[in-house]
C-alpha cells in the first residue's frame, strides 16, 4: 500500500533537510579555514566560502541591510510554504517537493542568522569554469523547485 506524504511527513524530511544541511556547514566551518578548498576528483573541490548575498552572490556587496532582507524573505516563504503544505488539496508529489524548499530555506535561513552569510561548500568545475559555490540547502530548493514544476507539466499534459 502507498502511503501519501503527509503534512506531517513533509515537515519532518524539511527538517532532515535543514538538519544534513547545518551539520555539513559546521563541519565545513571547523575543519577547513577560510578560503580554502579540498579536491576531491576532477571538477569537484570542497570548499570554505560564504555568500552574504542569495543566489550567485546577488547583492553580497550592497553593505548588510541585504541579511536582514533576506532573513525577512526566508520566515515568509518558510510560513507560506508551511501553509501551502498543509493545504488538503497538496498531492504527495507537491508536498516533497515544497518540503525540499522549506528545507533549504530553513537551513540557509540558521545559517544566515548565526552569520553574516551562508557558507557554501561544494564547487563544481570544468576546467577553468567555476559554477558559484553552493550548499546542500540550495540543492534542495532546486530540486524542489524542479519537483513542482515537473509535477505541474506532467499534470498540465494529463489534462491537453
Amino acid at each position: 500500500m502507498n502511503k501519501p506524504f503527509t503534512p506531517l511527513v513533509a515537515v519532518v524530511f524539511a527538517g532532515l533537510i535543514a538538519a544534513i544541511d547545518l551539520i555539513s556547514k559546521a563541519a565545513v566551518v571547523e575543519r577547513l579555514p577560510y578560503g580554502h578548498k579540498i579536491e576531491l576528483m576532477q571538477s569537484l573541490n570542497i570548499v570554505h566560502a560564504v555568500n552574504e548575498g542569495s543566489a550567485f552572490g546577488l547583492l553580497a556587496n550592497a553593505g548588510g541591510w541585504q541579511r536582514y532582507f533576506f532573513i525577512a524573505v526566508a520566515v515568509l516563504a518558510s510560513m507560506l510554504l508551511i501553509h501551502m503544505i498543509r493545504k488538503p488539496a497538496a498531492g504527495s508529489t507537491e508536498r516533497a517537493g515544497l518540503a525540499m524548499i522549506l528545507g533549504g530555506a530553513v537551513g540557509n535561513l540558521v545559517d544566515r542568522t548565526a552569520r553574516m552569510g551562508v557558507v557554501d561548500w561544494i564547487d563544481i568545475y570544468a576546467g577553468t569554469y567555476h559554477w558559484p559555490a553552493f550548499n546542500i540547502a540550495d540543492i534542495g530548493i532546486t530540486l524542489g523547485a524542479a519537483t513542482i514544476v515537473l509535477h505541474a507539466l506532467r499534470g498540465a499534459r494529463a489534462t491537453a
